[in-house]
């Protein structure tokens, strides 16, 4: 089968309208536990998941690719949990324009050519007008915690731009959908002490509900399965600079979904962003056409 052009930005879409869907049922959980707790349940749920479906032979997995696998598992786990914390402290659409200077970072970082850095500038303020930041502080502000907050997406920022870079060396080893369920397995038992030591030790009974882990699978499912999953089959198809700048599309399309289904009806400033960013893929998709896909 051949992954064209058009389907690389596509695949993004499908990915982010499952995370998005997903993200309903991390709300709900928002009640029950600690936002650490539900994005450690989110990538466990996510490995088990692969674990189970994939059932990885354990003799094609060498101590070197298990560590790189585990310690790409072990950022996206703690990205996740860096992420959850920051919307609970402040204004959603604030959390996720900090969080995208990690993959503009990579883009700009990668860059050797002109054009690369205009579309990662385009790509920057895009995102910043969709998330509908405003530079008189309007939209939502960040209230007395907001400190905390800020520094939590500015962690997973970092983050991200590490998930971008140990994922695509996963994904160029081979087998990166195996590497993503063994890596957030790994990942989800490196940080159990502390994604869910304070809800143990606070409220117990939380975990003695079947429904925290059936709504915890269905979180690493529809929020980890199927977007990273996705990600791993187009990080083998394009470079990481490329696919930092494609992942503005999240965004892009969560002004879509909020548009559709909850009557979030984008204004002039995020109206700009959605047209900085198709700018910035424009640009991006300029290069030379990706390698076809095996098989």
């Amino acid at each position: 089968m051949r992954v064209t052009q058009l389907m690389i930005p596509a695949m993004f879409v499908v990915g982010a309208i499952s995370q998005y869907v997903g993200a309903s049922l991390g709300v709900g959980l928002f009640e029950q536990l600690s936002p650490v707790a539900v994005a450690w349940l989110r990538g466990a749920g996510a490995g088990l998941i692969l674990l189970v479906a994939l059932r990885p032979r354990r003799g094609d997995w060498t101590p070197a690719r298990l560590r790189a696998a585990a310690l790409f598992g072990t950022v996206t786990v703690a990205m996740n949990m860096a992420f959850y914390e920051a919307i609970d402290h402040i204004d959603l659409g604030t959390a996720v324009a900090i969080e995208f200077l990690g993959p503009i970072a990579v883009a700009v970082a990668g860059s050797r050519r002109a054009v690369d850095l205009v579309a990662a500038a385009a790509a920057l303020v895009g995102v910043v007008c969709v998330a509908g930041v405003n530079l008189d502080g309007a939209g939502g502000g960040l209230g007395s915690d907001g400190a905390i907050g800020i520094a939590c997406a500015l962690l997973a920022a970092a983050l991200w731009a590490g998930y971008i870079v140990l994922g695509k060396r996963v994904a160029d080893a081979g087998g990166g959908i195996e590497g993503l369920g063994v890596g957030l397995a790994a990942g989800a038992l490196v940080l159990a002490i502390p994604g869910l030591g304070p809800d143990l030790a606070t409220r117990p009974e939380a975990f003695l509900s079947w429904e925290v882990w059936v709504l915890g699978l269905g979180l690493g499912l529809l929020s980890s399965v199927v977007p990273y999953a996705l990600d791993q089959v187009v990080l083998t198809r394009v470079g990481r600079e490329r696919f930092a700048l494609l992942l503005a599309l999240l965004p892009v399309t969560a002004t879509g979904v909020g548009a559709v289904m909850l009557g979030q009806r984008p204004g002039w400033l995020e109206a700009v962003g959605i047209a900085l960013v198709v700018f910035a893929i424009a640009l991006t998709s300029r290069r030379a056409p990706a390698p076809d896909a095996g098989g």
